[in-house]
Order: C-alpha cells, then structure tokens, then sequence
C-alpha cells in the first residue's frame, strides 16, 4: 500500500491529548474484550527459542530477529512475530478450563514489514486465547466470538467519545460474514486487497473466513501459517477506516488446528518436517487443549478509535525520512 495522505487532514487531539487518550482507550477496551470473552491478563515473552516451532510463521517469509545469549551457548533466541502458538501452551501450562482464557500484551519486530500508513516494524498486539470444547469446533462459535469483540471495540469508541466529544466517528456494529471463496466469486477480476476495499465500503464491518488455503483461481486470499489456525474456521476482522477510506484489518484470529486439521494443512503446505518440533508433538500427544484465539493491533486500534490517519502518530518507531516529511507537510505528526 502506498502513502495514503488525507486531503485537509488535522488530528482532532493535540499529541498530549493523543498520549493521554491511547492510555484511556486501550484501558476502556481492554475491559470490553476481558468481560466479554472472560479472559484475564498472563505475562508474555517478547522472544523465544529458535528452533521449538513456537514463533509465529506469518507468511513463511518473513525474518524474525535473532540473538545469541551469553551465559546459554549454542542457543539463539528469536524476537516473537506473534504469540499464536505459545498461548496455546501457557494455556495448558496455568490449567485454565473450557470458557476460560488470556490476553497478554504482545509486542514485536517485524523486520520485512513495508512501511506505510497502517504498518510499521514495531508490532503491538492483544494476544488472546480461549480454552473451547470439542462441540465448539464450529462456525456458529466462530461468529459468535467475532461480534464479541466487534461489540468491545464498538463499546470502547463510545467511550472515548464521551471523554474526546470532537470525537465523531462510529463504529458499525453490524458483522458481515463472507468466505474468502465467495469474496472472490463475487470480485473475481480484483485482487484480494482491492476485494476487501470494495466489499468494506458497502458493509463497513466485515469478517473474511477461510483464509489460507488455495482458492478456486490457484491463489490464496492471504497467507497463513498451516500450524495455528484451521483454515476453515478462521478469519480476518476488517473495519471501514473513513479517514483513509480504506479497508482496515483490525483483528486475525480463529479456532486452532486439532491434531487432523495439523498434519492435513502441514502436508497441504509442504511443511510436514515440523511434525517433530516440541509445539507440534505436543499437540499431536494432546497436551494442548482445543482452543480459539487472535491477535488485535493495540496501535491499529488507536488509530481507529483516535481517527488518526497514519499508526506513527499513536507509537513511536523508525521511519523514512522521506515519509516523514510527507506526512509532516500533510498535517500528520509523527511520534
């Protein structure tokens, strides 16, 4: 995505209010979501090591930073990309039960991210994972959970608002579920961002499920990594962002692989010699329990909650000079 530079943009909050205001909604939704899907707060690790399958993947080409550790030799650590599969564990680790779950504040590096308004190399996420019972394996649950969260974010506006009444933009509570198939079958001449741009436009708040696998045109709408999610019942939760009149994916999240749905989508993918990492033969011992869970930008968020047109106004990190020149001469402050 190239520089988006709203025309007659001004950040309605100076960067103090700004400051201020990213402490109180990340306050007001990090109520929202623990209530709604009774989670409670586990300390989480920004690296781990190499070598476990415990990182998150992504797309399978992304670099994770790594060090070596003085006092361990021969054992390289690696800054994590998310924490999709080290929940999973903590969750068996702590002993929480059926409907009971965690969110961590996760942050990271994402060294081969391409910089732009909504991206940045400095990665902050609510991680969240929620033990679910085998009945609960479903699309049903699935939805359910997603308007949740759709409800918590659409709560913590409203409460932002009422402190920063300049405030004036809305979130839609109303979910629109689609398949990644009939997003396709409905823009088959686009590609997969630009079907996300058109179908958010009409429905504002969209959930896009079953992404990962091939498509009917032999390509995949996005890349998931085969050994987290189950391609059939995951998604991405994507809002209208109206300063940047752009689709604006809040959320990736979804029900976790079973042992079946690991070694199908590991063979499908080609990466079946991760069967012996530690991760992997814990869940294929059934050591893990079944769970559904994702990851929710702290930063993204605050961009949508905070109407600001560019994610280096609410965290600080390392940009091109020249797009900060850019975004200066366009009425946008970088921290």
């Amino acid at each position: 995505m190239a520089l988006i530079l709203p025309k007659k943009y001004k950040s309605l909050l100076s960067v103090r209010e700004t400051e201020r205001a990213i402490k109180t909604a990340r306050t007001i939704f990090t109520n929202e979501l623990c209530d709604k899907l009774n989670l409670e707060r586990v300390t989480a690790p920004m690296f781990v090591k190499a070598g476990t399958g415990i990182n998150d993947d992504l797309n399978g080409t992304e670099r994770a930073v790594g060090f070596d550790i003085l006092n361990m030799p021969g054992v390289e650590a690696q800054v994590v990309h998310s924490l999709a599969k080290w929940k999973r564990i903590a969750l068996a680790k702590y002993g929480f039960d059926v409907g009971e779950g965690i969110y961590t504040n996760m942050n990271g590096i994402r060294r081969d991210e391409e910089l732009d308004n909504i991206h940045s190399i400095y990665v902050d996420q609510w991680d969240w994972e929620k033990v679910i019972s085998k009945d609960q394996r479903n699309v049903e649950y699935l939805k359910k959970t997603v308007q949740d969260i759709v409800n918590a974010i659409a709560d913590a506006k409203e409460g932002i608002t009422r402190v920063y009444p300049q405030l004036t933009k809305t979130i839609d509570r109303n979910v629109t579920f689609i398949t990644s198939q009939e997003l396709e079958d409905l823009y088959p001449n686009l590609s997969p961002k630009e079907r996300e741009n058109a179908f958010v436009k009409k429905h504002h708040t969209i959930f896009i499920m079953q992404i990962g696998d091939v498509l009917k045109s032999g390509e995949r709408h996005d890349g998931r990594a085969p050994d987290y999610d189950d391609w059939k019942l995951n998604g991405d939760l994507i809002m209208y962002n109206e300063v940047l009149d752009m689709a604006f994916e809040v959320s990736s999240m979804g029900i976790r692989v079973d042992e079946e749905t690991l070694r199908l989508q590991l063979a499908k993918s080609e990466h079946e010699e991760r069967l012996v990492l530690p991760f992997h033969k814990m869940l294929l011992n059934g050591e893990l329990p079944l769970s559904i869970g994702g990851g929710i930008g702290q930063s993204r968020l605050c961009m949508l909650l905070l109407e600001k047109a560019h994610i280096g106004e609410v965290h600080t990190s390392i940009w091109p000079d020249e797009m900060v020149k850019k975004c200066k001469a366009a009425g946008i402050e970088i921290l």
